[in-house]
């Protein structure tokens, strides 16, 4: 239920901690330390087509990420995750997910798993996925729902959190 008097300025951020940079950063270097200091034997196929196909997760993972802070900024909202939106932003990527720049990092992480051939950053890319819904997308989700209401339940029921 939405409190008709609450303003986004006024209600607490969903997390205090900036969780996805953080955990982000966590998996990058976990998959890269591990990758050094346990190495496995990469199980994918090493031709071109494998190769390509890493290498366009890595350009689709920047691309959802700059086009999800550019929507964001366009509506003048914040892209700080500890931070109270003022807006639901619903264009741009956030026409097809409803968390493009998680979906964004998480095929930064496979693509870190093609350039290094490391299996490490596979696993990393699940951790990441498993942790950042845990600890900040459900959070999110409930605080988008008591900002925006009834905008939000729509906007969910219409669009993917993932892909």
């Amino acid at each position: 239920m939405t409190d008709p008097n609450a303003t986004p300025s006024s209600i607490e951020p969903a997390t205090v901690v900036p969780w996805p940079p953080l955990l982000f950063a966590g998996a990058i270097v976990l998959a890269w330390t591990l990758t050094m200091l346990v190495p496995l034997p990469w199980p994918g196929i090493d031709d071109a087509a494998a190769h390509w196909l890493g290498l366009s997760f890595g350009v689709l993972g920047l691309l959802l990420i700059v086009f999800a802070f550019k929507s964001l900024l366009a509506h003048q909202t914040t892209v700080l995750p500890n931070k109270t939106p003022s807006v639901l932003v619903t264009t741009g990527p956030y026409v097809r997910f409803r968390n493009p720049i998680y979906l964004g990092e998480v095929l930064l992480l496979l693509y870190g798993a093609e350039i290094t051939k490391s299996i490490w950053f596979v696993a990393a890319a699940a951790m990441f996925a498993v942790l950042v819904t845990a600890l900040q997308i459900i959070p999110e989700e409930r605080h988008l729902e008591a900002i925006f209401g009834d905008a939000y339940v729509d906007y969910k029921s219409r669009t993917r959190r993932w892909i």
